[in-house]
Parts: C-alpha cells; sequence; structure tokens
C-alpha cells in the first residue's frame, strides 16, 4: 500500500471495513490523513457526521484518532498497513462508463461524463467521489464528481455554464438551493448561500439530480511550515488573488495588516470570493513557523460559527 499516491477526495477502506475520506496528499508519520465518512451495517455503510465520527472512533478505534502536529489539528489518520482497499475516483469512473447495467444514479454519472467529454474534457481529468466511489448510493444521491487539474476545471465550470444555457444540464431551482443550503448547515443565510453559489457554476442538474465539480490539483505547493491556532476570529479583508479559490483546500490571499491568506477545508466556501471583492471571514487564527498569519475555515466539516462572505464587490 506503501507505493500508493493517497489524494484528496480518494477513499481508504480499513481492514475492519471503516471507510475514511482523505483529506491531504502525502503523509504524516507514515499515516494517510482523512476522515472517517462511513461505517459498516450489515451489508450496507453508514454515513456519518464529523461529531458521530469522532464518537464512533473514540469507543471502537482509537488507533484512528490523530494530532496533527504540521496542521495543529485533530483529525484521523490511518497508517498504509492498516489500508484493505484504496478507492480512486479515477478509476471508479473508468469502471462505471464501462458498466453494462448501471443503476439510476451510475446512469446519470455515465451520461454526464459523456457530456463533458463530447465538450474537450480529457477522460484522465474526471473522477467520481462521495457515495458512487464506494457504491454506496440511493435513489436519492447526489454526484460528486472530481476534476483534476485547475485549468481543467476552470474550463468544465464555462461547458457548466453553456450547458445550462443549451438546456442540456439544468439550474438548481428553488427548493433544490434550500435543500443544498440545508445540507450544508452554513453561517449564511439562504439568501447570501444561494447569491454566492448562483455565479460558481460548479453545480446544476442532470435529470433533475443535482451534481458538484470538485477541483484537485495533483501536483499541489509543497510547505514545512508548521501552523499554531491562536483561537477565533472574524475579519475584513480585500482578495488579491483568488486563482487557487476552488482548490482543495481552498486558498484566498488578502490585503491585510496581519493576515495574508484564508484557508478553506469545507466545500461550502470553495470559489466564494473573486479577485479584488471584500470579504468578511470567521475562522480560526494560525500563526506559522515562517510568521505568518493566516485563517482557516473548516477546521470541521461542518464549520460551524466559520463563514465567508462577499461584503463589496468591485464597481
Amino acid at each position: 500500500m506503501a507505493t500508493h499516491n493517497y489524494q484528496a477526495k480518494d477513499f481508504i477502506q480499513t481492514q475492519e471495513g471503516f471507510v475514511f475520506a482523505v483529506v491531504e496528499q502525502g503523509l504524516e508519520e507514515g499515516k494517510v490523513l482523512c476522515f472517517l465518512r462511513y461505517i459498516p451495517k450489515g451489508d450496507a455503510w453508514v454515513k456519518v457526521s464529523t461529531d458521530e465520527a469522532n464518537a464512533f472512533l473514540k469507543q471502537n478505534a482509537v488507533q484512528y484518532l490523530f494530532y496533527s502536529k504540521q496542521k495543529s489539528a485533530h483529525l484521523h489518520a490511518v497508517s498504509t498497513h492498516d489500508i484493505a482497499v484504496h478507492h480512486s475516483p479515477k478509476k471508479r469512473l473508468q469502471k462505471l462508463l464501462a458498466k453494462t447495467k448501471p443503476d439510476l444514479i451510475e446512469q446519470d454519472c455515465i451520461t454526464l461524463s459523456h457530456l463533458l467529454l463530447d465538450q474537450g474534457a480529457s477522460m484522465n481529468s474526471l473522477g467520481v467521489t462521495g457515495s458512487l466511489l464506494i457504491g454506496a448510493q440511493n435513489t436519492n444521491s447526489d454526484i460528486d464528481l472530481v476534476i483534476y487539474g485547475r485549468e481543467n476545471f476552470q474550463r468544465i465550470r464555462g461547458c457548466i455554464k453553456s450547458l445550462i444555457t443549451d438546456q442540456k444540464l439544468g439550474a438548481l431551482q428553488e427548493n433544490d438551493w434550500i435543500d443544498s443550503y440545508q445540507r450544508r448547515s452554513c453561517d449564511l443565510s439562504l439568501q447570501d448561500y444561494v447569491w454566492h453559489e448562483q455565479r460558481k457554476y460548479n453545480k446544476a442538474l442532470i435529470n433533475n439530480r443535482k451534481f458538484d465539480l470538485n477541483l484537485i490539483e495533483e501536483v499541489p505547493e509543497s510547505s514545512s511550515v508548521v501552523y499554531t491556532k491562536q483561537g477565533e476570529v472574524i475579519i475584513q479583508a480585500q482578495v488579491v488573488d483568488a486563482q487557487y479559490a476552488f482548490d482543495y483546500p481552498a486558498r484566498f490571499l488578502l490585503k491585510h495588516v496581519q493576515i495574508s491568506e484564508v484557508l478553506c477545508y469545507t466545500a461550502t466556501y470553495t470559489g466564494q470570493a473573486e479577485n479584488n471583492e471584500w470579504i468578511e471571514v470567521a475562522g480560526a487564527l494560525e500563526i506559522g513557523s515562517d510568521g505568518c498569519q493566516r485563517i482557516l475555515v473548516g477546521s470541521t466539516r461542518e464549520a460551524k460559527g466559520q463563514f465567508i462572505k462577499v461584503i463589496s464587490a468591485p464597481a
């Protein structure tokens, strides 16, 4: 297993059948940084929240609880020798496209993939994560598509906008936005949430089924900086560089007296701001070993009490 290249949005499965979502490329102390997402129940998997995952591991598998010195954060980690299966989004999508008798959600994923391939996307740039990655989908599941490479992602965002205009894909309607908002449980009003989301073009409907685009940059910038948390803060600042706004984690470089950037691990605020916009940010202040300060948004998946919100756009 040690030769595998583990990336964010991959899933890893332990000998006990626990399924973890990988949150970071590379290893720390020989372990894959991740978070428990599914636990086995009979012949199926049950999806768990952050609190449920922590409580489950404390009671059943404390060896997977981990404090990351690099990130100064409590999360989960699995040693490579404890990994039974590595679920790859790319390989899973390739298998789906070759499937002769797909179910309804699998067929929607296949149809969507062919639409994007017809628009010029390469097979090597696409993958699928979420419930479809491990076959845990149900009739109400969304599709979580992975796009590899920042340029590919931006190109496909443009394709989504055009396909909606051409009515080959559907735009989310009021009920879809309300459902998405309720799932996210974010610290924005519904009106603010929808305003930010509608301009991203990273989600739409295929046969009335919602899908999301997730960007993975395959060669992330490496850093030896160690960060220490300093408590929760709220600031207002101008975004001077949003080219990494859809990355995982998303990054927004700031014009601010003390804080140089916002780092965001929750999809709720991915792509939230554009160049030159003023934002209000609530999150965890961190100071790096290099003296630089940043704000972390999404220290948990639900990111309670944390947000990124545009407060002023350039004229």
